[in-house]
């Protein structure tokens, strides 16, 4: 996805920062990841829940999308008792 403009929202910063995620994580997940679900309805904007790997570790990423401007909403890594080994798909 392309967002030449980023903005963490706080919820995603403290999440990252009680995670260990930084911010090259986020957006290598966001530049090289791959949409596992879409959002439209969401407000004020739809969003869309990446899945990539930084430095061999699964992160999703959930991202709103305004135009140019993408909003980090939350980061984390998939638990594997709530996902599928691939964590593109809930148990």
């Amino acid at each position: 996805m392309q967002c030449p403009q980023i903005i963490y929202r706080e919820h995603a910063l403290k999440r990252m920062f009680e995670r260990s995620i930084n911010v090259d994580a986020v957006e290598a997940v966001i530049e090289n990841g791959d949409i596992i679900k879409e959002y439209p309805d969401d407000k004020p904007f739809a969003s869309y829940l990446f899945l990539g790997y930084f430095e061999n570790r699964p992160f999703h990423v959930l991202v709103s999308k305004n135009g140019e401007t993408c909003f980090i909403i939350t980061v984390y890594e998939p638990d594997p008792v709530i996902w599928q080994e691939d964590f593109k798909t809930k148990k």
